[in-house]
Order: structure tokens, then sequence, then C-alpha cells
């Protein structure tokens, strides 16, 4: 199987610039194009593990990240993202090329996977049971999921979980964890064997990172997962670990808040939501130590069948 890794830089950036390339990223393929260098080196140094198909006849995304034209060339270097001829986000800072890259993989995947129950969440495994974590920009979700993967849970996702309609499952989509402002540092102190992206300053989230899925996570990205645990995450500066249970319809009205797409769905979003509320145990929890956290879930048990 020929991976990004297989590909020396400048032939990554030659491919990226001329034909494009076919990345797969859990149950979809991109082809992507870029003529910007930000892109390649980003690519190179996260998506590494991640398999290359040599020319898909059907591709899920066609997207391109391109140097702005025209007019929008006079603004100064800027970034176009363009899937499928539609440019849906202006254009932003070259420098910021690669976040775009992952926001607008992000915006891809829930604005057109209906297959799924789509969750603004991460989700992490471990021994065939995942835990969810939804929660809204500042909670501390993804600073506690790269905390928990650095400590063995499988990344299953930083940011969509994806419920199958069809089975209930958790779909894996393993893709660079991103990190924001003071997160990073309290990360590389965390996980001083992760792998970080460079950090980007000034975008509409402050300074962004992104730290390199383990392989395991992206090698094993085929191997769907039944949910046992929804925990919705608060961090509380001088906080003691506190998790607290949760009502199964107060859980199902919070996370049907975070869900792109349970509207859209109509009666089969509802089913996939009860269904996935009825077989996890779902809590608040509000932490400050991230020792701390990782010993609370490591006591996490999976509800009883």
């Amino acid at each position: 199987m020929l991976t990004v890794g297989a590909l020396d830089p400048a032939t990554l950036r030659a491919r990226l610039a001329g034909p494009g390339i076919c990345l797969r990223t859990g149950a979809f393929v991109t082809r992507l194009r870029s003529d910007i260098g930000h892109v390649a080196d980003g690519i190179g140094l996260l998506y590494g593990a991640y398999p290359l198909l040599a020319d898909a006849p059907f591709t899920d995304f066609q997207v391109n990240m391109m140097h702005s034209t025209g007019l929008r060339r006079f603004a100064g270097r800027q970034v176009l993202f363009d899937h499928d001829g539609h440019t849906p986000f202006k254009p932003l800072p070259v420098d910021q090329a690669f976040p775009m890259f992952e926001w607008a993989m992000n915006w891809c995947v829930s604005s057109r996977a209906h297959d799924y129950l789509i969750i603004h969440a991460a989700v992490v495994e471990r021994g065939g049971h995942a835990a969810i974590l939804p929660a809204p920009p500042g909670s501390g979700k993804s600073t506690l999921c790269a905390a928990l993967v650095s400590r063995g849970w499988r990344l299953l996702s930083d940011e969509l979980t994806m419920v199958r309609l069809s089975d209930g499952l958790i779909e894996p989509l393993p893709r660079p964890i991103s990190l924001k402002n003071a997160s990073i540092e309290v990360i590389r102190g965390y996980a001083p064997d992760a792998v970080f992206s460079r950090p980007v300053a000034d975008t509409n989230k402050g300074t962004v990172a992104h730290v390199r899925a383990p392989a395991e996570s992206v090698a094993r990205a085929a191997d769907a997962v039944r949910a046992a645990w929804i925990v919705f995450p608060q961090y509380v500066a001088g906080s003691a670990p506190v998790l607290t249970p949760i009502a199964q319809g107060q859980a199902m009205m919070d996370v049907a808040q975070n869900a792109f797409n349970y509207s859209l769905l109509a009666e089969q979003g509802f089913a996939a939501l009860a269904g996935l509320i009825e077989g996890s145990r779902s809590f608040r929890f509000c932490y400050s130590a991230l020792d701390d956290a990782m010993a609370t879930f490591a006591q996490l048990a999976p509800p009883t069948p």
C-alpha cells in the first residue's frame, strides 16, 4: 500500500501542484490539489501514514487549495479553498493555508456525509469501547483528547463523531488533532513525543497547531466500535475532577445540540441518537489537571449490556 510518507518532499509538492493526490482518510477519499508549500509541508509531516490511491475512479471530495488569482492577488498572498468548483469560504492569508485545509476537510464531511449522524465531538476508544467528548469551543475537548491519545487511547476523531445510521457503530475518522493557544504548550509538555505542525498565529481561532495522529489509529481506521460513554468535558482552573451522571433525556438534548445534521436526518437522526444514548452512560466532567482526568477515564466501566 502506497502512503504519503513514501513520497519525498519534492515529489509530494510536484504531485499536489500538478495532478493532485488521492488521499484516504477513514471512509473517505479526497482528491487534493495545492500549489502552496505550507499545505504540502503539513501533509508530508502529519499524513505520512495515510494511504494514497494511485488514481481513484471516484472520490468523495474534490478539494483545491490554491493561491488566489485575479483582483484578490492585490490584497496580499491568499489561499482559496475550492470544493467541486464552489468556493464556500473567503480567502485567507496564505500562512493559514494548512489550518484552512483541516477546517475545509471537516466542512466537507459535516456538510456532505449524511449516511452518518455527525456530532461535533472528539471520540477515543479503549478496549473496544468508545468515549464521545462533545463540547463547545474553549471547553478543553481537544486538549483532553490529545492527552488521552498520548496515554494509549485510540484516536477515532478530534472533531467529528460519526454514528453510522445502519448499525449505530462509530466510524473512525482519525486525522490530526487541532489545538489552540495555551493548549499547544500544555500538550507539548504533557506529550513530549507528539509531532506538531508549525503554529500559525492570528487565525480566527487564535494561534493554531495540529498534532499528528498515531500511526496505529490511522492503520485501524476501518475498525468501527460502539460507544460506551458520552462525556461533556469542561476545563475549570483549580477544579478537582468531578464526574457527574446525566439522565438520558438531558443527554439526548445536549448531544442533539452538538450534532451537525440531526434535524436534516429527521426520523433517522432521532433513531440513531436514541440508540446512542440508550447504549451509553452519560456524564458531565469538570477537571483542571490532566493527570486527574487520565485517572478518571481509566476508571470508567462500560455500561452493562
